[in-house]
């Protein structure tokens, strides 16, 4: 079944599920968003598209956002999948993704949504042991054999698209919204950074520059938490600016 991945993945958790779902499938081309590659031709090649981005209180990343809206044009008439990662549980985290389209422009034939380990690695949630990890996986495992198996047969799920699950999602989204825009230039470097530059080559909103020996940002957080868990110094703290005790370094692909 020839189906484009595409996907967004902050630490980890959900290239997991993308690489997962392409290997499983059978699928073939599966990619970061952030990648250098001719996404308009590699659209219009396939009837199929996959999406798949951690859910951030119920709502989809700006910078997976902002990539549909660029390529709008050649993904409307597609069919689609999304496959949302979630710490616990995110309402209608799939469904909103629909939002960025005008109606009936996509058809939606199958999403889930998938528990990963906590990767928000400075507040009351603690990290995630290996015993929990190794959970994670298995469950992961045997849900995405579940839904490659359903998509193979041709049956329609939709996680996340029910009147309760869209209640839930509106709760938790309103009060993202206003953290998401208030997030964008809510970034601190602390006194303990090197300016080893590491946090500039991987930021995927290309925030954060060298100046004068110093690293600063252009107010365009996305909010993803890549440069908090792997800052070797951590030295830089996005929205919550309480110091992480642990990092997040993602699971073996």
């Amino acid at each position: 079944m020839k189906i484009l991945t595409l996907y967004f993945s902050a630490t980890g958790n959900t290239k997991y599920i993308a690489k997962l779902f392409s290997y499983k499938l059978g699928s073939g081309f599966c990619v970061s968003i952030e990648a250098d590659v001719d996404f308009a031709s590699a659209i219009n090649d396939h009837d199929t598209i996959a999406f798949c981005y951690p859910t951030y209180g119920s709502r989809v990343p700006r910078i997976m956002r902002e990539f549909v809206t660029t390529h709008m044009e050649h993904l409307r008439g597609k069919k689609i999948v999304i496959l949302v990662t979630q710490m616990m549980f995110s309402g209608d985290g799939a469904r909103v993704f629909t939002e960025l389209f005008a109606p009936n422009t996509i058809g939606v034939i199958y999403a889930e949504h998938f528990n990963m380990p906590n990767n928000i690695c400075n507040t009351m949630f603690r990290e995630t042991d290996k015993k929990k990890t190794r959970q994670y996986i298995t469950k992961a495992n045997k849900k995405m054999e579940r839904v490659c198996e359903n998509i193979k047969r041709g049956k329609v799920k939709k996680r996340g698209f029910s009147p309760a699950a869209q209640k839930l999602g509106n709760l938790q989204g309103k009060t993202w919204d206003k953290i998401e825009q208030d997030a964008k230039s809510d970034l601190k470097i602390h006194k303990n950074c090197t300016t080893c530059g590491l946090c500039v080559k991987i930021c995927p909103m290309k925030n954060l520059e060298t100046t004068d020996n110093q690293i600063t940002h252009k107010n365009n957080c996305t909010t993803c938490y890549r440069c908090v868990n792997r800052c070797p110094h951590k030295a830089i703290t996005v929205w919550i600016h309480r110091k992480p005790k642990w990092q997040y370094k993602g699971l073996k692909q």
